[in-house]
């Protein structure tokens, strides 16, 4: 969908996308810092190396859940305050994890993990955040800088679990614990920026613009998006509502507003958008074979006697992977298509896969390379199906068409994890990379079939 943007608005899309790369970047330190210990936790605390995948998944699962809430925020009030909700939830989840590691209370870490997952919806939301004011042609590339963002802090993050537990034993916690004092610090000031500077509202003002290109030229003149920062409960410039204040839907009616914020209503627009049921497919395929595979090498290196820094180092590696390249790869989506970007995804994750099956316990280079390529091979689906997505369907309804798309990303993934924990408990971590290579397989011949369909129909 084409949107045709006043001169004005490419200097707020470049501050939008600053915000939301600086955003990204702390609340990277914040997820990362959680994840790289939380397979671990899980199986000190539940004794039971079977379950160990069920802190990750539950993180999965929370992150698809929030994902209802917070596109309900955002489709009502704009990308900022669902955004900071989503933060505050996963700063919470981390308290909770914290209370849980030095209690032993395995229900309660894994409550904490759930609403950890907050934060992740902010991640995934925020990429559809940077698309809301992009043209066409930009769109890829826009999005692609936020996902690179993340690379800092997520890189970061799996690094800090030795300063980490410096802070465990200042607080008198226990040392892994210390992890997740560092991701509500991230979170918390992930939620300072949003707040202080994503003004104005992205989404809001798409909608704006929307509605006045749908009503014709304005003969008043615009005034200029970039004059003083509101403050928070302030409307946001070009006419934006106030965040806080009545809701901003195209249509000006309020069951406009309810209906583009409707998971439910943007489950059946992917359903019968042919771009956008391609683009969840791809997404959803691609997450659920990194997160199995990346959830269980923490435990398959302890399985070698690898020390937790190690650990620490593969997956920051890992993350470097999935977010470093990112903006190469949004570049080839806006040049190539994102069908080719998908194939080229597809073949990596299969590589990886190939890889991570023959890896010995503990560390080693092969293993190391398999987590860099699964990252890259997540990075190629990702941007892709995001950006076949967000231009699949009109502004009024975008969000809600994302956040459906991500709540089936999400709980796809969190079966995933799920399932990945019990086939490493029972057939070992080869098995599990054959099974999450074939998967790949799978979506790059879909892929190859929905191509030629295409072809045949233009």
């Amino acid at each position: 969908m084409t949107l045709r943007m006043p001169p004005e608005t490419d200097r707020v899309q470049g501050r939008t996308v600053l915000t939301l790369m600086g955003s990204q970047t702390l609340g990277g330190i914040g997820v990362a810092s959680g994840l790289a210990v939380g397979a671990i936790v899980a199986a000190d605390v539940s004794g039971n190396d079977a379950l160990s995948g069920l802190a990750t998944t539950t993180q999965v699962l929370g992150g698809a859940l929030f994902t209802i809430p917070v596109v309900a925020l955002m489709a009502r009030f704009g990308r900022r305050l669902g955004l900071v909700t989503a933060y505050l939830t996963g700063g919470l989840g981390a308290l909770l994890a914290i209370t849980a590691t030095a209690t032993g209370q395995f229900w309660l870490l894994l409550v904490g993990t759930t609403l950890f997952g907050a934060s992740t919806t902010a991640g995934n939301q925020a990429r559809y955040a940077a698309t809301d004011l992009s043209p066409t042609e930009r769109r890829g590339r826009h999005l692609s800088w936020v996902v690179w963002a993340t690379t800092v802090g997520s890189v970061l993050g799996p690094n800090l679990i030795g300063p980490g537990q410096r802070v465990a034993a200042v607080l008198g916690i226990p040392p892994l614990a210390g992890a997740w004092v560092l991701s509500m610090a991230g979170f918390g000031l992930a939620a300072l920026v949003l707040v202080a500077l994503l003004r104005p509202d992205p989404l809001l003002l798409a909608r704006r613009l929307a509605a006045d290109e749908a009503a014709g030229p304005d003969p008043e003149p615009v005034p200029d998006p970039l004059g003083p920062s509101d403050p928070l409960g302030a409307p946001d410039p070009l006419g934006a509502p106030d965040p806080l204040g009545a809701p901003d839907p195209v249509s000006g009616s309020p069951a406009a507003t309810a209906r583009g914020g409707s998971i439910v209503e943007g489950l059946r627009l992917i359903r019968v958008t042919p771009a956008a049921l391609w683009g969840t497919v791809a997404l959803t395929v691609g997450h659920v074979v990194m997160v199995a595979v990346m959830v269980m090498t923490p435990l398959h290196m302890r399985h070698g006697q690898a020390e937790i820094e190690v650990i620490g180092l593969v997956i920051s590696l890992h993350i470097l992977g999935m977010y470093g390249l990112s903006p190469v790869v949004g570049q080839l989506v806006d040049r190539w298509g994102a069908t080719r970007v998908v194939l080229l995804g597809t073949a990596i994750l299969v590589l990886s896969c190939a890889l991570a099956a023959i890896s010995t316990d503990g560390h080693s280079g092969t293993l190391t390379a398999a987590l860099i390529l699964l990252g890259l091979g997540w990075s190629c689906t990702m941007v892709a199906g995001s950006g076949t997505i967000a231009g699949a369907v009109p502004v009024p309804v975008r969000a809600a068409v994302q956040g459906a798309a991500d709540l089936v990303m999400g709980l796809s993934a969190a079966a995933g994890g799920a399932l990945a924990g019990v086939v490493m408990d029972r057939f070992g971590f080869d098995v599990l990379a054959v099974v999450s290579g074939l998967t790949a397989l799978a979506l790059s011949a879909l892929t190859v079939a929905r191509r030629r369909v295409v072809s045949l129909g233009g």
